[in-house]
């Protein structure tokens, strides 16, 4: 496998173990660790935590949601502006923790530039 591959598996890993004990932005932190044992370079460093917390994210919220038949999903899409789709309201909830999650990875690149080799 290659960095890239194993770095979105390890984010997705520790950003599900870590969503049982702690608050939503585990998910930064799943990237920052992720990014700090298996080195990204270029674009890599946003898009591959932004695709992995996306795909988790997107996942996690429409199982919980389907659960009560998207109940609380539906009443929230009314307050946002989205129609009251609540599968448009999933999508957006993934998009904010990618973007979460890619900002992370770069300031996990920043970081390890900053540590000695």
């Amino acid at each position: 496998m290659n960095t890239k591959t194993v770095n979105f598996i390890i984010t997705f890993i520790l950003a599900l173990v870590f969503s049982f004990f702690l608050p939503w932005w585990s998910v930064m932190t799943a990237a920052i660790i992720a990014v700090l044992l298996f080195e990204l370079k270029g674009f890599a460093v946003f898009y591959i935590p932004f695709l992995s917390i996306f795909l988790f994210w997107t996942l996690y919220s429409f199982i919980l949601s389907n659960t009560n038949d998207f109940t609380l999903a539906k009443k929230i899409a009314v307050l946002l502006p989205l129609g009251g789709n609540p599968y448009l309201l999933i999508l957006v909830t993934g998009v904010i923790g990618g973007i979460a999650a890619g900002i992370a990875g770069i300031f996990g690149k920043q970081c390890k530039l900053l540590l000695p080799h």
